[in-house]
């Protein structure tokens, strides 16, 4: 069981435990990183971030945002929630909003932080050139999952929907997973370039810079599952004031273009 699908209660006795392992240790505070404001992005918001820190290192007085990337949540070692737990220097996490909410709940981000970013919408792919169904209504999507040989998902919050609801509400589950499988850490548009898979479905941010795919299109209005991504202050940053800066400036009117051509429907103060 990941710390995030853990009872709130139990989840905030572990952070007690690992806050009280550091001070024994004498690592109360992680040091600050020397190449700037750390900032971890998760996926369906990457490649927004990657376009637009650079534009924020211009600014007057802005220090320089060293990037790093993992999923919102999962298992793997490299998760923003598994980040925090094990203690790494890190000022600003953006993220899915939900899973942002839990980690806030236990006291890893600042309360009153958050920003809410952009909206995100699953859209669905295929290996380039191969054939594709199209998907707008529920009987295409049906349809698609049902012809396709192999399926992936990713094990964040599109996946998690796909598996854990959209599937049953097709009336496809048992179908689908006897012959598809969630995708941990890697993108799903790689699997798919790689052929290991022959139809999925993700965030089409994350979809949108794989080369080696054809985007099929969003999945249609009755099934689609919205996805809002946000960013938050991590409690334990040594640099609180270029931290909530860096944060206004994700908000601001002047990074809604650059979150816009990255697949996402920006959300601006």
């Amino acid at each position: 069981m990941s710390l995030l699908s853990a009872p709130l209660a139990v989840r905030r006795a572990a952070m007690g435990l690992l806050l009280t392992g550091f001070a024994a240790a004498g690592a109360a505070a992680p040091a600050v990183a020397d190449d700037g404001l750390v900032v971890v992005s998760s996926g369906g918001f990457a490649e927004a971030f990657k376009a637009l820190s650079p534009i924020y290192e211009t600014q007057a007085g802005a220090v320089p945002v060293k990037q790093v990337f993992g999923p919102s949540m999962g298992d793997t070692a490299g998760a923003i929630p598994a980040r925090l737990a094990r203690g790494e220097a890190i000022d600003v996490v953006v993220m899915v909003e939900p899973a942002l909410d839990h980690l806030m709940a236990d006291g890893w981000l600042v309360p009153g932080s958050k920003r809410r970013l952009a909206l995100s919408r699953i859209a669905c792919a295929v290996p380039s050139g191969e054939p594709t169904v199209p998907l707008d209504d529920v009987a295409q999507v049906k349809q698609a999952f049902l012809q396709a040989p192999s399926v992936a998902w990713s094990d964040s919050a599109s996946g998690q929907y796909i598996q854990g609801e959209l599937l049953a509400r097709l009336g496809i589950e048992a179908d689908v997973k006897a012959k598809g499988r969630q995708i941990p850490a890697t993108p799903v548009g790689e699997i798919l370039a790689r052929h290991e898979a022959a139809f999925g479905c993700q965030q089409r941010s994350e979809l949108q810079p794989v080369r080696g795919i054809d985007i099929v299109g969003d999945l249609p209005a009755e099934l689609q599952r919205v996805t809002p991504y946000a960013a938050a202050r991590v409690a334990r940053s040594r640099r609180p004031q270029a931290a909530e800066r860096y944060l206004d400036f994700l908000t601001g009117r002047d990074s809604a273009p650059a979150i816009r051509a990255a697949g996402l429907e920006p959300v601006v103060r």
